[in-house]
């Protein structure tokens, strides 16, 4: 796939200049670091990853001995009591009464629970770091979205501006040319009507400036909800020319791919998990204390034991089987969703591709238009101002100017953001700050 080189893009002609301090690609990537660090949908995301940081090490708990100290005092009475007829034996000794249940009784361990063999923890704990790292694939893949938004919100900030700079410039025109048609007409060189036009025309481009003025705050304020700042914020202004852009129809890099990869890694570990619900476990139990009617230690309070548990479940009427199934099925649509995913992927650079393609093509025509409309404005200037020609044809090479240099303006911007949208498509280069991401992966 060819290697697109777009070098020396040139701001619009003296009538669209603007104050310009900074180039562009440094001015975006310092708009594109504020943004990485107070964006609200990011910072959402970052707490999906804690969250997955957390079931991880919940996961990986379960490897390590638990240890608890559990209490027990107790009030009976009543209950079964078993009788031993001991005057029956010898007259002379009474019946003894043994209560089954002590009126008093207490028991007071420190019991310590350790796993052996319980094949679900490391399953689960496989599914939770692949669960982990498609969180913070997740949340990169926002962060070269937002980094995408803020580069192309930042481009029709710019355009909106010059398209005001070059309406202004059209009103000025248009102004000066309603005082030479007044003045041509109070000297009999021109009728009353091209007066008329001439008015006319300067009022709808004033309507018109008032257009542009307002798309120029909708772009600055949507600007400023991505940077999570008042939507008033005065923007800065940057050169435009000297801009190098470069890209290749390659998109292996996206996060979104590696997302998905992760998710599949996660389904897969949910089967494990099912299927060590099918096998035994085995732990290993030791528990020290004292028990009795009082508290106290020693002899006949003190007592401790161990022991080895096992379980297995041997018949559950197919209930974990079925679990599996699910759990495979699950493991085979994200698959099937990532291969979906990558089609997809690779149909948005080709557009990419073509649209820039496309826009690099059309720059060339704009500027040629842009020249030409230029030179036949200057010539018509000349011969409105002899009284020459009508008003009617000099408002046409007005308009015919304006229209080009509106053109040249949408033309080189849609070719900065035609760019932006390759270099997110192909996840081309690296983000000036990247997210603050926890864990293993990206």
């Amino acid at each position: 796939m060819k290697l697109l080189r777009i070098a020396a893009l040139l701001v619009a002609g003296s009538t669209a200049a603007t104050a310009a301090t900074r180039p562009l690609a440094e001015i975006v990537d310092d708009y594109v670091r504020e943004g990485l660090a107070s964006n609200l949908a990011l910072r959402s995301q970052g707490f999906d990853v804690e969250r997955a940081i957390a079931a991880l090490d919940a996961a990986r708990a379960g490897f390590l001995p638990t240890v608890s100290l559990d209490a027990r005092f107790t009030r009976n009475e009543g209950g079964r009591e078993f009788t031993l007829p001991l005057s029956a034996i010898n007259p002379a000794l009474e019946d003894q009464t043994i209560a089954f249940l002590r009126e008093r009784d207490q028991d007071t361990r420190l019991g310590v629970r350790q796993p052996l063999y319980a094949p679900a923890i490391p399953a689960s704990v496989r599914a939770q770091r692949a669960q982990l790292a498609a969180s913070e694939y997740g949340r990169l893949a926002l962060a070269r979205r937002l980094k995408r938004d803020i580069t192309v919100g930042y481009l029709d900030w710019l355009r909106a501006t010059k398209t005001v700079a070059i309406v202004e410039a059209s009103r000025a025109l248009l102004t000066e040319n309603l005082r030479v048609s007044d003045s041509l007409f109070r000297n009999g060189k021109v009728t009353e009507d091209q007066v008329l036009r001439a008015r006319a025309e300067l009022l709808e481009v004033e309507q018109q400036l008032r257009e542009t003025q307002n798309l120029a705050q909708q772009s600055r304020s949507y600007l400023n909800f991505l940077l999570n700042r008042p939507l008033d914020t005065v923007l800065e202004t940057a050169e435009v020319d000297g801009v190098v852009a470069q890209s290749a129809a390659e998109f292996g890099n996206r996060p979104e791919l590696a997302q998905a990869e992760s998710a599949i890694k996660a389904a897969e570990a949910q089967v494990g998990v099912a299927r060590a619900a099918l096998k035994p476990t085995l732990s290993l139990g030791v528990d020290g204390g004292i028990q009795g009617e009082d508290y106290g230690t020693g002899h006949g309070y003190n007592y401790g034991q161990a022991s080895l548990q096992l379980s297995w479940k041997l018949f559950d009427g197919g209930a974990n089987r079925a679990a599996v199934r699910g759990a495979r099925a699950l493991a085979r649509r994200a698959a099937t969703q990532r291969d979906e995913l990558a089609r997809e992927i690779e149909l948005e650079v080709q557009q990419a591709l073509d649209r820039l393609d496309t826009a690099v093509d059309s720059l060339a025509t704009a500027e040629a238009r842009s020249q030409a409309a230029r030179a036949g404005f200057r010539i018509a200037s000349r011969k409105r101002d002899e009284g020459v020609i009508n008003q009617v044809e000099f408002i046409d090479a007005r308009s015919t100017l304006t229209g080009a240099e509106l053109n040249l303006n949408v033309t080189r911007f849609a070719l900065l953001a035609r760019q932006a949208d390759l270099d997110y498509a192909t996840a081309a280069g690296h983000l000036p700050a990247d997210p603050v991401t926890t864990g293993s992966t990206p």
